[in-house]
């Protein structure tokens, strides 16, 4: 059995699940086409399927901070430092950040 997998990411963008899930219920999303925020960063960002990708975007369990109108995102670079994104920030800004 295999003890270790190769992956082809530079890095990896958590995103919290629960946060995503409330905006979706608002109607509120990212992007152009108003999708949730890991469907958003995954097509921005290049990110294919699995590890083959440039870039892994997971979606998280909670992560306790729950922002009103946002959701939390860590990026596997910079773990000291969580970001709040929400739908009314320029995404192509914040998009830049994460690449």
């Amino acid at each position: 059995m295999k003890t270790k997998v190769r992956s082809n990411w530079s890095h990896a963008v958590l995103v919290c699940k629960k946060c995503s899930k409330k905006l979706e219920k608002k109607g509120r999303g990212f992007g152009p086409d108003d999708k949730r925020l890991s469907a958003a960063l995954k097509r921005e960002l290049g990110a294919g399927k699995g590890r083959k990708a440039q870039v892994g975007v997971i979606e998280v369990p909670c992560l306790d901070i729950c922002p009103k109108g946002g959701v939390v995102v860590i990026d596997s670079r910079r773990p000291q430092n969580w970001r709040i994104l929400t739908p009314d920030a320029p995404f192509a800004d914040e998009i830049e950040t994460l690449r």
